[in-house]
């Protein structure tokens, strides 16, 4: 059901044991966000009982917090200075206000491509504004306190049809959600709603490793996050908190920051389709949960040009991802063998650099530890300042 910052924001909540609640729901509302109180209640949706996050703004609910549309021009209004201020007054940790004044610039940036302004004359609605910074706030102090290695999420249901904004009628996904939602799969699925907001897929796009469907893993806990709306289907956001099951690992490379796992590769030639349709048929492939997709060019007999096509993927997605190559190609056939991979461990570390928050990928194992910056981030900044990629990365490291 996509993702909304408060549905976010309660599914991990609905993960914490009694003191965890009781812990995170003190520290939002002691946090310093003026007039704001979060409550987390017990809902159902569709026979399913998860939380649901109503904050209050000056002891009112704002009815429409789970479009969270904040550009509005015809409400008392706060720049995105204004909102990393009040980010950075609050009582959370340095890499909880850094995490979401992240966020908020993902947002802010997909606004000012949105509306052909620059960030700093982007605006948002003031009372708006709380919620979502509560929701953004919230988010990042969970994540904090659950302290994943990794985050995962299935590919993201958008909904369709129209919403309601500031600027008039607009089609789902709403357009600044469109732009954060880049390079991420999606897909609009049955239901006529705005189903991710900018919010929640700003959230996604900054905290989440990679989109794809779940992992063999060993489950510890399930929250569900509800929303307000009800639909035929349960309108909830659900998050799974886990161990990856290391197939072939050994306990000496864990303990040395390394890991190791048996997968299948999947590869087949061809010579008869247009780059456009391989094209389609590869992102088809990662959509259905392939760990890896890549196109060789390669000569074939009688010295036509041709590519090969490989996949790599886990055991259990092996029968899925081999009819996609018979659906989506010309090949009568696939070749499949079993591999191992051996990667280092890696984790998302956020660093105040000049231009501001970065995010950088940190591998370790074997010995090495490398560093490297988001290009989602450095794409964003050089875009802000109108400065080159490579000045950006001549002036910031880990």
């Amino acid at each position: 059901m996509g993702a909304a910052g408060d549905m976010f924001t309660a599914a991990l909540y609905d993960l914490l044991d009694a003191d965890g609640k009781r812990k995170f729901l003190a520290e939002i509302n002691s946090a310093g966000v003026e007039g704001v109180t979060v409550i987390a209640e017990s809902a159902v949706k569709s026979g399913i009982r998860g939380t649901h996050m109503k904050v209050l703004i000056d002891g009112a609910e704002e009815m429409d917090h789970h479009h969270d549309h904040h550009h509005d021009h015809d409400h008392h209004h706060a720049s995105t200075r204004d909102i990393s201020e009040v980010i950075r007054s609050t009582a959370f940790s340095n890499k909880v206000k850094n995490d979401a004044i992240a966020v908020y610039g993902l947002i802010a940036g997909a606004e000012s491509r949105v509306h052909g302004k620059t960030v700093d004359e982007i605006h948002f609605h003031e009372v708006g504004t709380k919620d979502a910074i509560i929701d953004v706030l919230g988010a990042c102090r969970l994540i904090e306190m659950l302290a994943p290695d990794e985050i995962m999420a299935s590919p993201v249901c958008t909904g369709f049809g129209e919403v309601k904004c500031a600027h008039g009628i607009m089609p789902v996904p709403a357009p600044a959600t469109a732009v954060l939602l880049e390079g991420i799969p999606m897909y609009a699925g049955d239901v006529r709603s705005e189903l991710c907001t900018p919010t929640g897929a700003a959230l996604l796009k900054f905290f989440v490793k990679d989109f794809a469907n779940m992992p063999m893993m060993t489950i510890r806990g399930t929250g569900y996050g509800c929303g307000f709306k009800d639909f035929p289907r349960a309108n909830v956001v659900r998050a799974f908190i886990g161990e990856r099951m290391n197939v072939s690992g050994s306990g000496a490379d864990s303990a040395k920051g390394i890991s190791q796992k048996g997968v299948v590769e999947l590869s087949t030639n061809i010579d008869d389709m247009t780059g456009e349709a391989i094209g389609f048929a590869a992102e088809k492939m990662r959509m259905a949960g392939a760990l890896e997709v890549y196109v060789t060019p390669v000569y074939m007999k009688k010295n036509r040009p041709g590519h090969v096509l490989t996949v790599l993927c886990r055991e259990e997605d092996e029968e899925a991802l081999s009819a996609l190559f018979f659906k989506h190609t010309s090949t009568w056939g696939i070749r499949r063998r079993n591999v191992e991979r051996r990667y280092m461990d890696t984790m998302i570390e956020t660093v105040d650099t000049e231009f501001g928050s970065v995010r950088f990928k940190v591998g370790t194992g074997y010995g090495v530890t490398k560093s490297k910056p988001e290009y989602e981030d450095v794409a964003r900044i050089a875009e802000l300042r109108k400065i080159s990629i490579a000045e950006i990365l001549g002036k910031i490291s880990f």
